[in-house]
C-alpha cells in the first residue's frame, strides 16, 4: 500500500490533488467504503495508484458516481 512514485502513503489532500479530485467527493466515497485507504488513529491514509486502480475498475464498470 505504498505509493511506488515517492515511497509513502498520501493524506486526503494530496491525494484530492494528485487526482484532481474534490477533497469532498474522496472522503465521502471513502467514508462510503468504496475506496481504499487505511485510518491510522483518525487521519485517513491513500495509496494513490491503489486509488487510481479501483476508480479506473468503477469507471469500466459504469459505478463511478
Amino acid at each position: 500500500m505504498i505509493d511506488a512514485q515517492n515511497n509513502r502513503l498520501v493524506r486526503l489532500s494530496g491525494l484530492a490533488h494528485r487526482l484532481g479530485l474534490p477533497i469532498r467527493w474522496l472522503h465521502a466515497e471513502t467514508r462510503a467504503g468504496r475506496l481504499p485507504h487505511l485510518n491510522a488513529g483518525g487521519t485517513l491514509l491513500f495509496d494513490p495508484d491503489a486509488v487510481e486502480r479501483t476508480l479506473q475498475r468503477r469507471a469500466a464498470e459504469g459505478a463511478v458516481r
